[in-house]
C-alpha cells in the first residue's frame, strides 16, 4: 500500500512541476514581449512607460463605463 501511495505522490508531484514549468515559460515569454513593446514605443515614438500605463488605465475606465 505504501508503494502505491509513494508512486502516486511521485506522479502528482511530476505533473504539478511540469505545469509550473509551463506557466513559468509562458510568463517569461509574455514579460519579454511586453518589455520589447515598451522599449520600441519609448525609442521609436518617445512614449514613456508612465504614459502607456496611464492610457491603459484610461482604456479600462472607458470599458468599465461601457459595461455599466
Amino acid at each position: 500500500m505504501n508503494l502505491i501511495l509513494f508512486i502516486a505522490a511521485l506522479v502528482v508531484s511530476f505533473l504539478v512541476f511540469a505545469f509550473l514549468v509551463r506557466v513559468f515559460k509562458a510568463a517569461i515569454g509574455t514579460a519579454i514581449a511586453v518589455a520589447v513593446i515598451v522599449l520600441v514605443l519609448q525609442l521609436a515614438f518617445g512614449i514613456a512607460p508612465t504614459q502607456l500605463l496611464q492610457e491603459i488605465r484610461n482604456l479600462f475606465d472607458r470599458l468599465w463605463q461601457m459595461v455599466r
